[in-house]
């Protein structure tokens, strides 16, 4: 895509001064807030939100709100990511003053996953308990990633991200990546484990899953990892899952299968004791999805009184009609045809 002289002359002003473009380098290693860029930067909070200011009136970042926190990152326009992209490439790692920037950095998020671990171990019992009675999470997420493939796509969307574990497992595969979680707790969660695991084509957001902060229209690929049996109502969640797809994208599911466990509903707020997958088959068919696959795991030594885990793929009617411009983009970034 191009764009007009005034317009390119506009964007490079905007990045054409030393903190801006330090800013630029910073956000393209994940997001961060104002007193974050504070702490790093060693400017004042004004002249901070000055320079984000004008960064987002170029389009080249981005902001969002979670609780009393506001949280930038570089813009969800493919173009104007791109752009940032190629812009911060030409930046020296050694420069001294990037080097203390990313000093600074390591120094925050390291904060971050202090917090995290803190939250992690006041609740892992409560999830122990869940995990003690399925298959392990390695033999479900080996399948996920058998079932998605090896070939680059553009968007994912992860809708009630919880630690941010699938976003970790595929980013090699998508070059952009959102999660979604109402926990402002989780979502520090999954930004430590994201910064943690090198993951800087990810970003996550609070956000309900009904209704996420997201583009519609959008996503290769959309997934929702053990949250449906959560929820009050699973194919309104689906309906908008669906929404949130390009034609032909995918929906991932992964839950439970129908069980008798009351104590979950009891004792850990499950709504839902699992899905069939009849139920599942008919709300992805009003949602415009044909059901293509489904997998099933059972539980750990196929006891009884243990929880079988179903992985359900879904997939968008509409027919994809290739955008030159975007296939020319994954063919670069991904190397494939």
């Amino acid at each position: 895509m191009t764009v007009t002289l005034d317009t390119m002359v506009d964007t490079l002003k905007a990045a054409a001064e030393s903190s801006r473009l330090r800013i630029l380098v910073l956000l393209a290693q994940g997001d961060l807030t104002v007193s974050d860029l504070t702490e790093i930067l060693g400017q004042s909070q004004p002249r901070v939100s000055r320079h984000l200011k004008l960064l987002m009136e170029a389009d080249l970042i981005g902001r969002y709100q979670e609780g009393s926190w506001a949280f930038f990152r570089l813009s969800d326009q493919e173009t104007a990511r791109a752009f940032v992209l190629r812009l911060i490439t030409g930046v020296d790692p050694a420069d001294p003053q990037i080097e203390r920037d990313m000093e600074r950095l390591a120094t925050v998020k390291r904060r971050r996953q202090e917090r995290a671990t803190e939250y992690f171990s006041q609740n892992a019992a409560s999830w122990d308990e869940i995990r003690s009675l399925h298959v392990p999470d390695r033999a479900v997420e080996a399948a996920l990633l058998e079932l998605v493939g090896k070939r680059p796509f553009q968007s994912m969307l992860d809708l009630g991200t919880g630690t941010g574990r699938l976003l970790e497992i595929l980013a090699p595969l998508y070059r952009r990546g959102v999660g979604i979680d109402m926990s402002r707790e989780m979502l520090a969660v999954a930004r430590a484990n994201l910064d943690r695991a090198g993951v800087t084509n990810a970003q996550v957001r609070q956000g309900d899953i009904f209704a996420p902060p997201v583009e519609r229209d959008a996503y290769d690929l959309v997934t929702i990892h053990q949250v449906l049996h959560y929820l009050d109502d699973p194919a309104r969640a689906i309906a908008e899952a669906a929404r949130l797809l390009r034609p032909s994208g995918r929906l991932i599911i992964v839950d439970f299968a129908p069980h008798t466990l009351e104590f979950l509903r009891e004792e850990h707020a499950h709504q839902r004791l699992g899905f069939s997958d009849k139920q599942i088959e008919d709300w992805f068919a009003d949602a415009g999805l044909d059901l293509e696959s489904s997998e099933e795991f059972e539980p750990r030594g196929n006891g009884a009184a243990g929880l079988t885990v179903k992985l359900w793929l879904g997939r968008d009617r509409r027919l994809l009609i290739a955008d030159p411009v975007e296939t020319l983009q994954i063919t670069q970034v991904g190397e494939v045809a």
